[in-house]
C-alpha cells in the first residue's frame, strides 16, 4: 500500500517512542496532521494556542520525565514564534525535536514569496540546535527521523531539528525502509584521564565537587551522590543540578553554599558545567587549587578555565569511572561542616522577606515527586538558591538564557508528562502576560496544574536595576486584567491571596479540587535577593564570615 510523507514521518516517530506532540495544525502540516490522525491510540497530539507554547511545552515535557519532547509548527512565523522554547531548550541541555514545516521543495531559497516563506529558515535552525536536516524526498524521511534520535540520544542532549516541505509530506511512495528506536549511546572517558583524575582526589584534603546542568540532564544523580560520599566532598550543585542529590543530603550545597567550601577546597572536580558562572570566580577558589573537568562538550575544558585534568565524556559514566578507580580508603565525614554552611544559608534566607515565607508554604505544600517551574520573579529568582529540591527533574529554570514567559507554558508541556503529580508553576505578572492565552489549553486537556502569579502590577526586576542605575523608572508599569475573572473565563479554578497564608490554603484548596488553577498572589516590593544569587551585585550590608573560618588555617 502506498504511504505518503507524512505517514511516514508518524511512523518512525511511533517507532523511536515518541508518545506526545506538541504542535499547532496548519496548511504545509495537513499531511503530518492527516496522519497523526490515524495514529492517536499511539501518539497524543496537544494543541495549545499559540506556537511560543509548543517548544515550551515540548521542552517541560523532556526535562520533567527524561524521554524526548517533541514539537511541531508551520514554517515561517510559526517557526519564528517557536525559536525562544528552543534557545531555551539549547540552554538547558533539553531533549527536543523540534519539527518544522517548509515551503514547498521546488521553491526553497528563490524568494518567491510563498506562503509563510523567510531567508535560509535552514540556517536559523542550525544556528540553535546541535544538529539539523531537511527531507527533500518522501523516502529520505524515516532516516532523517532515526538520525534526529541518534543525535538526541548520543552527546551533550541538546534540541535537534528536522525540516519537511509539504510535496514530501504528501507526495506517496510504494516501499518505506523504516528503522529500530536509536539506542542510547553515552560516550566513553579515558581510563588514563580517570586514573589521573582519581589520584588528584584521592590526595586532597578537601575535595569539593561543583556539579552543573550536564549532571541534571544526564540523571548523574546516584554516581555523583556515590563519588562524593567516598570522597566525603561537599557536593555544590547550580540550578540545573538542583535535586540530582537530595537537598538535605549531609554533603548538598547550592551555589551560595559554594562560597564556603570553595576557599577550603584543594582539589575541584567540575562535573558538567561550564564553571563559567558565579563558582569560577578568583574570590571563591582557593590559592592554588587544582582542577578536574568532566564533560560531554570539548568546549567546556578548556580556556578561560584554569588548567586542570580534562575528561571528555558522559558524566555518569565518568563519575562512576573515577569512583571506581579510588583506591580503598577511610576518608573523615564532612557532614558537620557541611551542616555549618547549610546554617549560614539558612541564616541569610531567612532575611529575605517575604520570598521566604512563600517559598516555605511551596515547598511544604509540593509533594517530593511534585515539579516546581521558577520564573523570572523575585520568588523565583529566590528560589534558585533557597528552595529545597529534593528528588531529580522535580526543578525546572530557563538556564542562562533567563527567558521572560517561559514558566507557565513550559509547566504545561511538565504537566502533561506528570499527570498524576502536583505541577507548581510560579509566574510574575509580566511573565505570565507572555503566554496566559494558554489557560486555554490547561483547561481543554484538564491539566494537573496550579499556577501561581505574584502580582505587583510592574516589571519588578527591571524597576530595582533602572532606580539603581539611573536613580529613576520609565516604561514598566503593567496593566493587568482581573485575574479572577480570566481564569473562570477559561473554565479554571481562581483564587486571589495576599499573604503566605492565603496562598497555603488556596494551594491546598486547588490540589484536592484537580485539574488547573490560578492563584493571584498580589504583592508589594520585594527585597533583592540578588546579592545570595549572583556575587557581583554587593549585599546591603557585609555578609556573615565564612562559617568555616579562615582557609589558611583549616
Amino acid at each position: 500500500m502506498a504511504v505518503t510523507g507524512g505517514q511516514a514521518l508518524v511512523e518512525q516517530l511511533k517507532r523511536e517512542g515518541v508518545e506526545v506532540i506538541f504542535g499547532i495544525p496548519g496548511v504545509q502540516l495537513d499531511w503530518a496532521v492527516d496522519a497523526l490522525c490515524d495514529a492517536v491510540d499511539d501518539i497524543e497530539f496537544i494543541v495549545p494556542r499559540h506556537e511560543q507554547a509548543t517548544s515550551y511545552m515540548a521542552d517541560g515535557y523532556a526535562r520533567a520525565t527524561g524521554k524526548e519532547g517533541v514539537c511541531m509548527m508551520v514554517p515561517g512565523p510559526g517557526m519564528l514564534n517557536a525559536l525562544a522554547g528552543l534557545s531555551t531548550a539549547l540552554a538547558c541541555n533539553s531533549r527536543v525535536l523540534f519539527i518544522s514545516g517548509q515551503i514547498p521543495s521546488a521553491t526553497i531559497g528563490k524568494g518567491h514569496g510563498m506562503l509563510h516563506e523567510i531567508p535560509d529558515q535552514t540556517g536559523i535552525l542550525k544556528s540553535l540546535t546541535k544538529w539539523s536536516g531537511i527531507a527533500m524526498r518522501p523516502e529520505e524521511v524515516p532516516a532523517l527521523v532515526h538520525e534526529a534520535f541518534v543525535q538526541l540520544r548520543s552527546g551533550r542532549p541538546r534540541p535537534v531539528a528536522i525540516e519537511v516541505p509539504p510535496d514530501v509530506l504528501q507526495t506517496t511512495m510504494d516501499a518505506v525502509a523504516y528503522f529500530d528506536a536509536a539506542p542510547y549511546a553515552p560516550d566513553a572517558v579515558d581510563a588514563t584521564l580517570v586514573a589521573k583524575a582519581a589520584e588528584l582526589l584521592a590526595g586532597a584534603r578537601f575535595p569539593v565537587i561543583c556539579a552543573g546542568g550536564g549532571v541534571g540532564a544526564a540523571d548523574a544523580g546516584e554516581a555523583l551522590r556515590e563519588l562524593a560520599e567516598a570522597l566525603q566532598a561537599p557536593i555544590v550543585m547550580t540550578e540545573g543540578a538542583r535535586g540530582a542529590v537530595a537537598a538535605d543530603h549531609d554533603l548538598a550545597l547550592t551555589t551560595l553554599g559554594g562560597r564556603c567550601v570553595l576557599p577550603h577546597a584543594d582539589v575541584v572536580l567540575v562535573a558538567g558545567s561550564r564553571f563559567l558562572n558565579a563558582l569560577a570566580q578568583p574570590t571563591h577558589a582557593a590559592e592554588g587549587c587544582q582542577y578536574i573537568y568532566l564533560n560531554i562538550d570539548e568546549a567546556a575544558l578548556g580556556a578561560p578555565r584554569k588548567p586542570g585534568v580534562a575528561i571528555k565524556g558522559d558524566v555518569t559514566v565518568g563519575l562512576a569511572a573515577i569512583k571506581a578507580a579510588l583506591p580503598a580508603q577511610s576518608r573523615a565525614s564532612r557532614a558537620a561542616d557541611v551542616a555549618k554552611v547549610k546554617a549560614w544559608e539558612a541564616a541569610q534566607f531567612d532575611e529575605i522577606k517575604p520570598q521566604a515565607d512563600y517559598l516555605a508554604v511551596l515547598r511544604d505544600h509540593i509533594g517530593d515527586k511534585g515539579v516546581l517551574v521558577g520564573e523570572l520573579t523575585q520568588v523565583g529568582y529566590f528560589a534558585s538558591v533557597a528552595y529545597p529540591v529534593r528528588a531529580p527533574r522535580t526543578y525546572l529554570t530557563p538556564g542562562y538564557q533567563g527567558t521572560l514567559g517561559y514558566g507557565f507554558p513550559t509547566a504545561l508541556g511538565v504537566a502533561v508528562g506528570n499527570p498524576h503529580e502536583r505541577t507548581v508553576s510560579i509566574t510574575g505578572d509580566g511573565g505570565f502576560g507572555w503566554g496566559l492565552n494558554d489557560l486555554a489549553t490547561a483547561a481543554k486537556y484538564g491539566l494537573n496544574l496550579t499556577t501561581v502569579v505574584f502580582a505587583d502590577n510592574r516589571f519588578g526586576n527591571v524597576q530595582r536595576i533602572q532606580r539603581r542605575t539611573f536613580g529613576r523608572e520609565f516604561a514598566v508599569e503593567l496593566h493587568n486584567p482581573d485575574f479572577d475573572l480570566l481564569a473562570k473565563a477559561f473554565g479554571v479554578r481562581a483564587a486571589r491571596v495576599s499573604d503566605p497564608q492565603g496562598l497555603a490554603k488556596a494551594l491546598e484548596e486547588a490540589k484536592a479540587a484537580g485539574g488547573p488553577a490560578l492563584i493571584e498572589v498580589q504583592v508589594s516590593e520585594m527585597p533583592s535577593p540578588w546579592a545570595l544569587i549572583h556575587p557581583f551585585v554587593p549585599p546591603a550590608s557585609p555578609p556573615p564570615a565564612n562559617p568555616l573560618g579562615d582557609p589558611k588555617v583549616i
